[in-house]
């Protein structure tokens, strides 16, 4: 069968073996709650709310892949949607590799998805999903910047830093997930981009990397990611107000 004929299957991989120190101590960010729902959860059935992804690919720590496994059984899935738990790495591009590695042999596009942004509406994952079904080999969801941007020369946290130049804001966009690929386009940035300290933190711009272009779908306000404890009210927020208008 031609690549052109095999039929689309779309699967996610959503990394989940981080510590998101930047919340603060406790459990990881992925299984904070929200709503009363791990974060996680919250992801995963965004992935699945999409009819297009048959598959959910969750990369948990290493040493607590049966906890995450545990969980996810107790918050099922539709039943047309599969799930998969695996060992992450260390760092975010060794999970998402691991999470591809795992992918089945008839997957064609996959979506990479942040288990910190649990809010993005369906609506957006589509968008990448037919994107990618359409031809591009990455695409990004992405929104326009409403602050100017200024490029600094780094100094010490607290110091004042010298302003070196002043992007053009109508050019640029803030990334969001989830990110699509077709797979073999993935898999081959993976192979070919170095993991170097932390590791890339951001798949599309690996595949750039390759020389490939990336295509950009607009995003949504409410698929910013959970970082901060104020993400986390306004995550909330967000979360009340549609379960009060849509019986979320």
């Amino acid at each position: 069968m031609s690549d052109q004929s095999r039929p689309h299957r779309t699967a996610a991989v959503i990394p989940a073996a981080g510590r998101g120190v930047r919340l603060g101590p406790g459990a990881p960010k992925a299984l904070r709650a929200l709503g009363g729902t791990p974060m996680l959860i919250h992801a995963v059935r965004a992935m699945a709310r999409s009819r297009a992804v048959s598959l959910v690919v969750v990369v948990a720590p290493s040493d607590g892949a049966a906890e995450v496994r545990r969980l996810l059984d107790e918050h099922p899935l539709p039943e047309r949607t599969d799930l998969l738990v695996v060992p992450g790495g260390d760092t975010r591009q060794e999970s998402v590799a691991a999470g591809l590695a795992a992918l089945p042999a008839d997957v064609t596009s996959v979506l990479v998805h942040d288990a910190a942004r649990p809010l993005v509406p369906v609506e957006t994952v589509d968008a990448v999903i037919e994107a990618v079904r359409a031809g591009a080999p990455a695409v990004v969801p992405a929104l326009p910047l409403a602050d100017t941007v200024k490029e600094v020369e780094p100094g010490r946290p607290g110091e004042p830093e010298p302003v070196v130049a002043t992007p053009e804001r109508a050019r640029l966009r803030a990334v969001q997930t989830p990110q699509g690929f077709d797979l073999a386009t993935l898999r081959r940035a993976h192979e070919a981009v170095a993991a170097v300290g932390e590791g890339a933190t951001d798949d599309a711009g690996m595949v750039e990397q390759l020389g490939t272009t990336v295509m950009v779908v607009p995003g949504h306000e409410e698929a910013f990611k959970v970082t901060r404890p104020l993400d986390l009210v306004l995550a909330e927020a967000v979360l009340a107000r549609r379960r009060a208008t849509d019986a979320y």
